[in-house]
């Protein structure tokens, strides 16, 4: 059986489009590129006959590639497979954007977690899913469905909403050209009704998804500003239908997302495009900010 290879987004590469010398996917960093993101979160490990039926890449172009992949520590070797290596994991830590709002937003989240006892959640927007750039649990908190660096649609999630809200229009119109995922049989798939529930998102500054994204759970999210007042990010709690009451925890998921606002906006170099402008050398986390 033959797989299309994957481009950034989830979009298949055409059939052809190993032999279109125009194809971006066709360079050497464009085959790399497509070799790592042939790993998921349900294939942690990929042997090499399975790496090229992902990518469509020549099996000896994908062994030399994974070679070089594994000298660089991007990617790890057991046996006759591999897997992403701990290198791309040191060079993800070093991303500013995720760093500088995991380092705000992750003090008030623990608060967060020890006043509700639910899971808890920072996103940001990827395109157009939300993901997801920390996440904290309790022993009885949700374990499945979210991760860290995980994604999912703008249109279904509690903090997917309120970027929608307080995005420019464009970004509804995105989503909506690009269509719905029904993940389960509560999922929004109107847009007249997506579009009241951003409108309510946007008057309260609060949205509520309840089992759109997971059976049996509800989530709520409220959004986090950063410098001139742009969107940063979304914060969220996340528990069963059953146990979660929105009314006891927006209280306090509004007073954790004004402590991360507080301490985003006190870093006046970064706002919610990750652009600079300067701040006290004390508090700036961007070394190119280092002007004073």
């Amino acid at each position: 059986m033959t797989v299309a290879p994957i481009r950034a987004g989830g979009s298949p590469v055409a059939p052809d489009a190993a032999t279109n010398a125009d194809d971006p996917m066709n360079s050497v960093l464009g085959k790399a590129r497509m070799i790592l993101e042939a790993f998921d979160t349900e294939t942690a490990e990929l042997s090499l006959t399975e790496l090229v039926r992902r990518t469509g890449v020549a099996k000896a172009s994908v062994y030399r590639l994974a070679q070089e992949l594994t000298e660089w520590g991007l990617l790890e070797r057991s046996g006759t497979r591999y897997h992403l290596g701990l290198r791309l994991f040191e060079l993800g830590q070093l991303v500013p954007r995720q760093r500088i709002l995991r380092n705000a937003a992750l003090p008030y989240m623990e608060d967060l977690l020890m006043a509700t006892q639910e899971t808890v959640h920072f996103a940001v927007r990827e395109g157009l899913d939300v993901l997801y750039i920390e996440k904290i649990i309790g022993h009885r908190g949700l374990s499945e469905q979210s991760r860290v660096a995980g994604r999912l649609p703008l249109h279904s999630t509690a903090t997917g909403k309120v970027i929608l809200a307080f995005s420019p229009p464009k970004l509804f119109d995105d989503v909506v050209r690009h269509g719905f995922t029904a993940l389960t049989r509560h999922t929004t798939m109107s847009v007249a009704l997506l579009r009241k529930q951003v409108d309510r998102v946007r008057a309260e500054r609060l949205a509520v998804e309840r089992e759109e994204v997971r059976l049996g759970y509800l989530s709520t999210a409220v959004p986090v500003f950063g410098g001139r007042g742009m969107l940063a990010g979304a914060l969220s709690i996340t528990g069963p239908t059953t146990r979660l009451s929105v009314a006891r925890v927006s209280g306090a998921l509004r007073t954790a997302a004004a402590g991360i606002s507080r301490t985003l906006q006190a870093m006046s170099c970064v706002d919610g495009l990750g652009e600079a402008d300067c701040c006290p050398p004390a508090l700036c986390p961007m070394p190119r900010c280092h002007l004073h």
